[in-house]
């Protein structure tokens, strides 16, 4: 099966993760420092990570590095994009209520 980034995103470790290695590259040893967990635990959200694409593998000697793939990081917002406008038009709507409701209030006061 297939995994995409929306079901690695779902993990509140591998956000972590994604958060600690958007900084900078970082090896599994000094990402697992970071959490409570086994080293074998950490690997294993790596491993998903690098799978569904969200972080790259980079050698350099015998260590291993790993850093966030920014291109795929894209794709996720492009999704949410579409409900960020939603959302912001539904508040421009609320507001343009709540502007009518002052601007009766206010006439309401001047009348009375």
């Amino acid at each position: 099966m297939r995994r995409d980034v929306f079901q690695a995103i779902a993990d509140p470790t591998r956000r972590a993760i994604i958060a600690l290695i958007a900084l900078q590259a970082m090896t599994p040893n000094a990402i697992a420092e970071n959490f409570n967990t086994t080293r074998q635990a950490v690997s294993k959200h790596l491993r998903i990570l690098t799978e569904c694409e969200l972080v790259k593998q980079e050698n350099q000697g015998r260590e291993i590095y790993y850093s966030l793939e920014i291109e795929k990081m894209k794709e996720i917002d492009k999704w949410l994009d579409q409900y960020r406008k939603i959302w912001e038009n539904r508040f421009n709507q609320l507001d343009d209520v709540l502007a009518t409701i002052q601007q009766k209030k206010e006439g309401t006061a001047v009348d009375g």
